[in-house]
């Protein structure tokens, strides 16, 4: 009988979520589950199957359910009525619309134990716990746990160490799940850890140690290029890249770190990634996934866990591309010659999934191979223009948000002197009509895939509990609308 998860999850009553998931099962080959139970349960268990949810949504629905949250003082007829008295320490989790059963959890010393058992036969109806014996070997790797964590254990430092050491111990104790021998410290003594019998060395690549307070810093950048046309024979393209950077400030010679990155129900799936050298392992599934593919409901959609060493400097964890359905600002533009004169129609429309909420948002409008600007009429429907007379250029300032309406429009003629080569600006592609008009925008706390660093999902084996900082934003780079009166180029597609 096999375990599908297992997870260690500190209780701090008087903090924003009342506890901490310390550990949860964290194996090179699935970074928290056991794949080879999960498939095994999906036949066992067959319609009634329900998924390992991620340690956020597990958290919160377990602290709920063992009536730990400090707020948790209203009675909850689901939870808390006669029919519900619960003298077995097995719960049922309600998450995202699913029940997950059977969970073994308890209480000891401020440290929540559970795991998951692996059910091999239909959960609907019920079976009953006696038939169930992945229950009591759950109950037998818990105690197992506890006892190797507190046998002799002093301080947090000492805790902390024995939970970075898990990883390997229950790979030996517990491989595939199943259970082989619940003394973890038989299985440390059969293995010689490295951290008890022989001190660390200095790995050539990383010239020195941290010392002062530890902390991780994850950030996600997304820049979006455009090549718009409003013509019936040219595509309108776009494409999303991803980087995410990483600085981890942990002391100890090899600490161990992973970062999960999740998408919300309606996300575009990652593709094309590709990860820094110290990236221990990855779920093949993300290696996988590619642009060239068609995209279809099977595309894997996350949690992407990245297990690595971190050097001592910021570094670009990872590299993505996706295929978002839509790009975040639609356009034309249009512009017609009349003579010494230029007639110009713009109009901008926000996507209403995009947040309307900008750091800084312009259009900028060059005129190529023309004299100066003489004289300027326009008519804008929001924001404001700048002109730049000797350089041929406009400036459309947008804002920090679009109206209502999500749509802004832009008219106007633009009235050019004569041309002086050595002073006006020179393009070998805008010549004749063809024109574009480029945007520039980035929009803080946000990114088009919608992918986002869960920093209560971030594991760390080391010394000390880490300050963990997640930020995200998304960038315009090379997002051009070009004249759709006029030929264009076609740079990718």
């Amino acid at each position: 009988m096999a375990q599908r998860a297992v997870w260690l999850i500190s209780h701090e009553p008087r903090t924003a979520l009342c506890g901490t998931v310390r550990f949860s099962r964290s194996w090179p080959e699935d970074l928290g589950r056991y794949p080879t139970v999960e498939k095994r349960a999906r036949v066992f268990n067959g319609a009634s199957y329900v998924s390992i949810p991620e340690d956020g949504p597990f958290l919160k629905a377990l602290l709920f359910e063992l009536r730990l949250l400090d707020n948790d003082k209203d009675f909850v007829e689901s939870r808390d009525s006669c029919s519900r008295i619960n003298k077995t320490s097995i719960y049922r989790l309600p998450i995202g619309g699913e029940e997950l059963w059977p969970v073994v959890a308890f209480l000891k010393s401020g440290m929540i134990y559970a795991c998951v058992p692996l059910v091999e036969q239909t959960l609907s109806p019920r079976p009953p716990l006696i038939s169930i014996s992945g229950i009591s070997q759950g109950f037998e790797l818990l105690f197992g746990i506890q006892d190797f964590l507190y046998s002799g254990q002093k301080n947090d430092t000492e805790l902390s160490t024995k939970l970075s050491q898990l990883p390997d111990l229950l790979l030996q104790a517990c491989p595939f799940g199943t259970i082989l021998d619940a003394n973890l410290q038989n299985s440390l003594d059969n293995i010689h850890f490295a951290s008890v019998t022989q001190p660390q060395k200095q790995p050539a690549w990383k010239a020195g140690t941290y010392k002062g307070k530890p902390q991780v810093f994850i950030s996600i950048t997304e820049k979006v290029k455009s090549m718009q046309y409003d013509k019936q024979d040219i595509a309108d393209t776009w494409q999303v890249v991803g980087t995410v950077t990483c600085k981890c400030d942990l002391e100890g010679i090899m600490p161990n770190v992973t970062i999960s990155l999740s998408l919300p129900t309606n996300g575009s799936p990652l593709q094309d990634v590709l990860v820094h050298p110290c990236v221990t392992s990855l779920d093949s599934a993300i290696l996988t996934s590619s642009s060239i593919d068609a995209m279809d409901d099977s595309a894997f959609s996350g949690p992407y866990k990245f297990p690595f060493t971190p050097p001592l400097e910021s570094f670009n964890l990872c590299y993505y591309t996706s295929q978002v359905p839509v790009p975040p600002i639609l356009g034309f533009y249009q512009v017609k010659e009349e003579e010494t004169q230029l007639r110009i129609t713009i109009n901008l429309k926000l996507h209403e999934s995009v947040k309307n909420n900008f750091e800084f948002c312009e259009a900028h409008i060059p005129f190529y191979n023309r004299g100066p600007i003489t004289h300027l009429e326009y008519k804008v429907s929001f924001g404001q223009l700048e002109v730049f007379k000797e350089k041929s250029f406009l400036v459309w300032i947008i804002g920090q948000k679009f109206p209502k309406s999500m749509e802004i429009n832009l008219s106007g003629t633009v009235t050019f002197g004569a041309m002086n080569h050595e002073k006006q600006p020179f393009d070998p592609i805008c010549i004749g009509g063809t024109a574009y008009l480029k945007l520039h925008f980035r929009i803080l706390d946000y990114t088009l895939t919608g992918c986002y660093a869960d920093q209560h999902s971030v594991q760390v084996f080391a010394s000390g509990k880490p300050k963990i900082s997640a930020h995200r934003k998304l960038i315009s780079s090379d997002y051009y609308i070009w004249n759709s009166k006029a030929p264009a180029p076609v740079t990718y597609g």
